[in-house]
């Protein structure tokens, strides 16, 4: 049950940073899940873990990280185009 609560919370993090950008994910839920998880992963390391946490991510470092990820391959994908 701790996995599905992971995914959740980690898609639920992606799509907010995507509103926060106004910019979306490519790939719909999974794109948001993903950009949830890898931008978990990324603010944790970049600013360790601070305020509240859930789902096992902290919201703050998680949605900071995201927002750098989707800033990332917004980037990318638009040097592509």
């Amino acid at each position: 049950m701790g996995w599905l609560w992971s995914l959740i919370v980690g898609g639920v993090i992606g799509w907010l940073a995507g509103v926060i950008l106004g910019r979306d994910i490519p790939g719909g839920v999974i794109g948001n899940i993903v950009a949830g998880f890898l931008g978990s992963w990324i603010g944790n390391n970049l600013l360790s873990g601070f305020g509240p946490e859930m789902g096992g991510f902290f919201i703050i470092p998680s949605l900071i990280g995201a927002i750098i990820l989707i800033l990332i391959v917004s980037f990318v994908l638009k040097r592509r185009a």
